[in-house]
């Protein structure tokens, strides 16, 4: 850690520092963080409220200000401003990593189109605490966050997911969770795996295994209460190929080869492609289309 007085009396930027908070559990915070927090000459809280408990726990006595959603464009350019002039500052969130799905992400934007330099000081994060302990795959996941408000948008959004492999994580709010449930077995299907993570690292910690089918019925007749991870099994390639044979056997062999020749393909390669597609040869293809 640089001085931060020194860098003031030269004249040099200050720095932004993203610094993970606990999701639920005080003992995961680091000791990295919890000495930035105390050197720093600002702390940027998404809540001043909640976060003034933290501080007052680890007895920190930094100057805070709120920058939350809907101050978060006109706030980040006054604190460029603070950071251009010398001062450095600590972003922390309600709970976890700042950046994830909250306004962090602009002030990191603006601070570094400004020139300033931005170090993220790592720690918890629902959306990995939850993937790791879900049961489902990990190597290879996309982050949805809390699904879109808008009625388009979240049509458009969930439709992309229908042939998603990756496992998906998304966020939501008790109040929202059957209606979320719903319409993700609406366009996912019944049987379709899924982890059910709440309380992340606090005592009451839980993590269900559902499916959308399942998890339905569950919270039918048991309210949720909390805030809610899901992690939800990708498509599976095998049920992807199946899928796409069956399309296939929808389509006369003609018709299947005119397709790919409407797509740019002379006839000879849309031949081929059907053939791929229907695992035949090219002969039969031909045969096919000879009769």
């Amino acid at each position: 850690m640089q001085d931060f007085e020194k860098k003031n009396a030269t004249g040099e930027k200050g720095e932004l520092f993203l610094c993970a908070t606990p999701i639920g559990n005080l003992e995961d915070i680091t000791y990295r963080v919890l000495r930035i927090l105390n050197e720093v000459d600002l702390i940027a809280a998404e809540d001043t409220r909640n976060s003034i408990k933290l501080l007052n726990h680890f007895e920190i006595k930094t100057p805070m200000t709120a920058y939350h959603e809907f101050n978060k464009y006109d706030k980040a350019k006054l604190l460029v401003d603070k950071m251009l002039s010398g001062q450095s500052i600590a972003c922390i969130t309600d709970a976890g990593t700042p950046g994830i799905s909250d306004p962090g992400e602009e002030l990191c934007k603006q601070a570094r189109q400004a020139g300033i330099r931005v170090s993220s000081v790592p720690g918890p994060a629902a959306c990995i605490t939850a993937l790791t302990m879900s049961g489902q795959a990990t190597r290879r996941f996309a982050f949805e966050a809390f699904l879109p408000a808008d009625k388009k948008e979240r049509k458009e959004v969930l439709n992309e997911l229908v042939n998603e492999t990756r496992t998906m994580i998304i966020y939501e709010a008790p109040h929202h969770l059957k209606k979320t449930l719903a319409e993700l077995r609406n366009v996912l299907g019944d049987n379709r795996a899924l982890t059910i993570c709440k309380e992340l690292t606090k005592k009451h910690e839980t993590s269900m295994e559902f499916t959308l089918e399942t998890a339905c019925e569950y919270y039918e007749v048991n309210d949720p209460r909390g805030e809610y991870v899901l992690v939800i099994a990708g498509k599976s390639r095998e049920d992807i190929k199946k899928e796409r044979e069956a399309s296939w056997e929808e389509l006369t062999v003609k018709e299947h080869v005119d397709m790919y020749i409407k797509q740019g393909m002379d006839k000879k390669e849309a031949m081929k492609a059907a053939a791929k597609d229907r695992g035949v040869s090219k002969r039969d293809i031909y045969n096919e289309l000879e009769r």
